[in-house]
């Protein structure tokens, strides 16, 4: 998304030089959101984007691996030769994590290319008997789609509650009967010991049949290749752009899963492995390209997730000493969360309740300040609790 999105609006935005776009995988650039859901369950035989590539001037050099770069010469270092450019966007995404010593047992999985997903399709459409390892939003989506398939599912999760790592505990807890009620099996406090061929062995002597396993476990961006490049990484490995998403070496910017950035709204640096931050950041890197001086890169954070009959969306950034406040019964169909600091909302979370996000998104761009009051009223629009 954030390469191709990059060289659209390059075009977009009147750029007439050579653009191309070089990826290691052999198929035409594909959106990855469809994976874990029409692509795996065999409902659609691809997510390839609909972009007419050559009306566009723009270059595909699809299957080449690039293997670093050399800021000071201007060229990157491929497996078929060097490849000089003016200007060098990085969109390189984010890889999975791997699970210690799963690598190369038969019938371990991930889910994050279309090859994934096509290694996959053929296990759900034989209702095999499935362990997901993670419990986070991958695992969640997948599990969704095994059991629409018709698989067995038992999900492990090393944490006390799904989602651990991105919501409170107080907001994941409805989240937990939601694989009951889809007949999945969600074991948390449980971490694996090992993988073995048909079976996984958790910790405390529990063996698990298996005749696949699937790994969601998290990814971190996909940065290994620019060892020794001078491009300054951060603490999660990922590309330190500024707020207009440069990088510390001249000529090379970064967009995407692979890069973090400086946000003045949240007041820290934020790592966004999202699609639409895939979306948005790459007008603000063809400005650059371009010679304009776009605004500093400070959007609000948006993602969805479809889960077991549940869409989920959030917005916003929040932290643990934010204030939190429901609107709705968390046990129902449709609740929302909101976040507030000092006063002003900085993030929301929504659960079939699509206007609430709509509308909380606009309020967070616009630093809004609301009444906790009026806010926890699910009968009242967001917007209408805004303080005046």
């Amino acid at each position: 998304m954030a390469g191709v999105q990059t060289a659209v609006a390059l075009r977009e935005q009147g750029f007439a030089g050579a653009v191309t776009l070089i990826g290691a995988e052999p198929h035409q650039p594909y959106d990855r959101p469809p994976l874990s859901k029409a692509v795996l369950l065999g409902k659609a035989e691809g997510s390839a984007f609909d972009v007419d590539f050559e009306a566009l001037g723009i270059g595909l050099s699809l299957g080449r691996e690039v293997t670093g770069v050399r800021p000071a010469d201007h060229e990157l270092d491929t497996e078929r030769g060097p490849v000089p450019y003016d200007a060098l966007v990085v969109a390189t995404g984010a890889q999975p994590i791997l699970l210690p010593g799963a690598s190369g047992v038969p019938g371990v999985h991930l889910l994050r290319t279309l090859d994934d997903a096509e290694r996959l399709r053929p296990v759900l459409a034989e209702q095999h008997r499935i362990v997901v390892v993670g419990a986070g939003w991958i695992g969640a989506e997948f599990a969704t789609a095994a059991r629409e398939a018709g698989c067995s599912v038992t999900v492990v999760e090393a944490a006390e509650r799904p989602l651990a790592g991105a919501l409170p505990a107080e907001v994941a807890a409805p989240m937990t009967a939601w694989y009951a009620d889809s007949g999945a099996e969600l074991r948390t406090h449980a971490r694996v010991q090992r993988v073995e061929p048909g079976s996984v062995l958790l910790d405390d002597g529990t063996r698990l049949p298996a005749d696949a396993v699937v790994v969601g476990i998290g990814a971190r961006p996909a940065t290994d290749w620019l060892t020794g490049s001078g491009i300054t990484l951060g603490a999660h490995r990922e590309i330190v752009a500024d707020d207009h998403l440069r990088t510390s070496e001249p000529d090379v910017y970064a967009v995407g899963d692979c890069s973090s950035f400086p946000s003045g709204r949240y007041g820290e640096r934020l790592l966004v492995h999202h699609w639409d931050n895939a979306l948005q950041g790459p007008r603000t890197v063809a400005a650059n390209i371009i010679g304009e001086t776009p605004s500093a890169y400070d959007p609000v954070p948006y993602f969805w997730s479809e889960q077991f009959g549940r869409f989920v969306q959030y917005a916003g950034h929040h932290a643990c000493a934010d204030e939190l406040v429901w609107r709705g019964d968390r046990s129902s169909a449709a609740w929302t969360v909101c976040w507030l600091r000092r006063g002003a909302l900085v993030a929301v979370l929504a659960v079939g309740r699509p206007r609430d996000l709509a509308q909380g998104r606009k309020l967070i761009e616009s630093g809004a300040l609301l009444s906790p009051e009026l806010a926890s009223d699910p009968a009242v629009p967001l917007k209408k609790a805004v303080l005046s």
